[in-house]
């Protein structure tokens, strides 16, 4: 997935990856293994970041992969995922 210049990585895992734009207005959740990427904006993005700090808060304890594929799989993210091009 090629990565913008101001996109810096927030969290990372075997399995996962989320990337966030240096004016918080972006993030990019990937799934490594199945080579797709939601790219949240606006209000999508207001909406993720709230539940990847509720998720953070609610388990502390929990691996990158184990948080993202929480936000991905049962928070619904998985739904703004396009396939990652060749």
């Amino acid at each position: 997935m090629p990565v913008l210049a101001d996109e810096r990585l927030l969290s990372d895992g075997d399995r996962f990856e989320l990337r966030i734009g240096a004016d918080r207005s972006t993030f990019v959740l990937r799934s490594k293994s199945d080579f797709f990427t939601a790219r949240l904006e606006g209000e999508h993005a207001s909406r993720f970041e709230a539940d990847y700090r509720a998720v953070r808060q609610r388990h502390p304890a929990l691996k990158p992969d184990q948080a993202l594929a929480q936000l991905w799989d049962n928070d619904g993210y998985m739904w703004y995922a396009a396939q990652e091009a060749d």
